[in-house]
């Protein structure tokens, strides 16, 4: 189970004017679950994404980015009108056909909502490179049409699981300049994940009206400072999407990403993110530990970055800390290859918690493996470097390998 992330409660999981949430099971890969959700926007949305950099990205990721530019260039005039998101397959690696399938679901579900298939933004979930059933998503589509409603967020969030072992959603209140605003936003993930521009999947709605190219912004800002600072594996996926939706149907309205408004709507967005980018983390598969990796002093945030990534992505840090073994060398040694060339280690020190480890690069005097090692039997634990090369810092959230973690991918397909 998820690393002290307690199950959401779908009573309080706000809706959010201007967005209904169908969902219908498909049988796509498993009878009797939820596998196919529709998000259907109000007019008066707007709705910017980031998407995965992986060259094979999947066939709705090259769909979705299509329509969104579409919808830029028509100067909202045929702007997004719903979200289809599919779980069991991740229609990535399909080639002509899979383009053609992700078009068929998006025709499909624009003929029975009254709009152009270009105002629909597909997603797709699962396993890579096998033919999606796009009969049977669109067979589905009529039932999550039928249910559509405001308050299904805790549903929406359980029909995009795949490995996941519970859902994933958060709702926030806000105030900025006097309106009030309501967000929810849902994702998941718990494998393949070290995006390069946000999650496997993530949505986040709020009701005020935002400006296009503003909303641009704010997803790039939000994604940089939560998906992209987190990694289980350090395989980023074919299908990454994370969406933001404003929906308009509240008081608030910016149009400038230079006023103060703007500013209180993306530190509240950026929260809402982070905790979703976290909770994935926290449910990684097979995941016992939850660690927060912290580079301080560097020359810049890209290089901060890049050791506190070596260090995440290290097989033998992982399993030091799954194992609670305080073998705290191998963190040195990752630190060491991170491709920092004129890294001075003598200027390094490294912290496990409150307990000071290394000191000017060598093992600190009064360090005592004991100290270590009760930090290291945490269920949370923070890692701390300090570089001694300038004022730029970084932080990324990790988690521990497993012997759950092979068993699941092991048997992922079958």
């Amino acid at each position: 189970m998820a690393v002290n992330s307690p199950l959401p409660v779908a009573a309080e999981l706000k809706p959010v004017n201007g967005i209904e949430i169908g969902f219908a099971e498909a049988g796509i890969k498993k009878p009797n679950r939820k596998d196919v959700l529709i998000m259907k926007l109000a007019p008066t949305a707007t709705v910017a994404g980031v998407f995965t950099t992986n060259r094979f990205c999947a066939a709705p990721v090259q769909v979705s980015q299509a329509n969104l530019a579409a919808a830029a260039d028509s100067a909202g005039a045929a702007p997004i009108r719903a979200l289809v998101v599919n779980t069991g397959n991740a229609n990535a690696g399909t080639g002509e056909s899979g383009l053609a399938k992700a078009q068929q679901t998006c025709a499909a579900l624009a003929g029975l909502l009254g709009c152009n298939a270009q105002q629909i933004l597909p997603f797709s979930t699962g396993v890579i490179l096998e033919p999606l059933p796009v009969e049977k998503i669109v067979a589905a589509l009529p039932a999550a049409i039928a249910n559509l409603k405001q308050d299904n967020w805790f549903n929406a969030a359980e029909a995009i699981m795949t490995t996941d072992t519970q859902p994933k959603a958060v709702s926030r209140s806000v105030t900025i300049g006097g309106h009030a605003v309501t967000m929810t936003g849902i994702s998941k993930g718990a494998g393949m994940i070290r995006p390069n521009m946000a999650t496997m999947l993530g949505y986040l709605a709020f009701d005020a009206r935002v400006a296009q190219p503003v909303l641009d912004e704010l997803v790039r800002h939000a994604a940089d400072h939560s998906f992209n600072c987190i990694t289980i594996d350090g395989d980023t996926s074919t299908n990454d999407s994370f969406m933001l939706i404003a929906t308009g149907a509240g008081t608030l309205e910016v149009n400038d990403a230079a006023s103060p408004d703007y500013a209180a709507l993306r530190d509240a967005v950026t929260g809402v993110s982070t905790n979703l980018a976290q909770q994935i983390i926290r449910d990684g598969e097979g995941a016992t530990k939850f660690i927060t990796i912290t580079v301080e002093g560097g020359a810049s945030v890209l290089e901060c970055r890049k050791i506190a990534y070596s260090i995440a992505h290290s097989p033998l840090v992982k399993t030091a800390f799954f194992a609670s073994d305080p073998n705290l060398g191998r963190i040195l040694a990752a630190i060491g290859y991170a491709g920092v060339d004129d890294l001075d280690v003598g200027k390094l020190d490294l912290y496990l918690d409150d307990v000071w480890v290394a000191k000017n690069g060598g093992r600190n005097p009064d360090y005592q493996e004991a100290d270590g090692q009760r930090v290291m039997k945490q269920s949370e634990i923070t890692v701390r470097v300090t570089l001694g090369r300038g004022a730029s810092a970084a932080t990324v959230w990790t988690c521990d390998l497993s012997h759950d973690y092979v068993t699941i991918n092991a048997d992922y397909r079958s």
